[in-house]
């Protein structure tokens, strides 16, 4: 029999069961997106990655929904929930601590999902590395100092390619956030103080947003000893460089003498 089709979003589509990869936001309830705060508030059926998602995030799912913790499963495990909620017809909320596209593993759950004719769709979410400069109240760009943002990780189990390691990235002088990697906080710093200098600015911010979110900060010279002092060595996002000083150049955006599209400026 024919599926019915359904008005959504301005267009006729055919409804069917989905897997939706859902970004859950670095932990406070209220920075998840409205698609994804509406997906967890009818959820049936939802796969979440352990710990990483924050019990606020948790707490919006339906009491009757049905929950599994990824964090002791296999690949294939988490495939055959899926199988076994389409089989009965009922979405499944796969649901992934801050942005599923940075270092979320989904390449290889879609691919699982593409074999087993399984629709999926994927909703994006805020990352740890933006919850993390809000929290320091810091804009990771500044004008001649930082125009480039690097998102990257130490290689530890998971290797990195050669010409992605931290010598290489860090002598582009951008600004760094590093996922992943606290653990290795001394030898971190001593590589990148070749490069920016014992003197430059850094901050270690764990569970960025959480309740019992922390900040540490200090220069490239002292932050390993503040980090170990803390017992800090997981669930924490790095960010280096000279955007985060003060009394750097102001952009030229609202510059008086700065002509635009929107407005001429005063002569100099």
């Amino acid at each position: 029999m024919d599926v019915p089709p359904m008005w959504n979003e301005g267009s006729w589509e055919t409804t069917f069961m989905r897997v939706y990869f859902v970004g859950a936001g670095p932990g406070d309830p209220e920075l998840l997106t409205r698609k994804a705060e509406r997906l967890l508030r009818t959820c049936r059926f939802c796969i979440y990655a352990g710990s990483l998602v924050s019990p606020g995030v948790l707490a919006l799912l339906p009491a009757n929904a049905e929950r599994h913790d990824s964090a002791a499963l296999t690949l294939e495990q988490t495939t055959a929930l899926c199988v076994a909620a389409q089989k009965r017809d009922v979405d499944v909320v796969r649901l992934h601590s801050g942005d599923p596209s940075i270092y979320g593993a989904i390449r290889e759950q879609m691919s699982e999902l593409d074999k087993a004719g399984i629709e999926y769709e994927v909703v994006p979410g805020v990352s740890s590395f933006q919850a993390a400069a809000a929290a320091l109240r810091a804009e990771l760009t500044a004008p001649e100092v930082a125009q480039t943002i690097i998102l990257s990780r130490i290689g530890d189990r998971t290797p990195v390619p050669p010409e992605q390691q931290l010598d290489r990235l860090a002598q582009t002088h951008a600004t760094l956030c590093l996922f992943l990697s606290v653990h290795k906080m001394e030898p971190i710093a001593q590589t990148l103080t070749t490069h920016y200098g014992s003197d430059c600015p850094i901050a270690v911010v764990y569970r960025a947003s959480w309740p019992d979110q922390r900040i540490i900060t200090g220069t490239l010279g002292d932050i390993a000893g503040k980090v170990a002092a803390a017992a800090i060595n997981k669930t924490a996002l790095i960010i280096v460089g000279r955007a985060l000083e003060g009394g750097l150049p102001a952009s030229k955006l609202y510059d008086a003498r700065f002509s635009h599209g929107h407005r001429r400026g005063a002569p100099a």
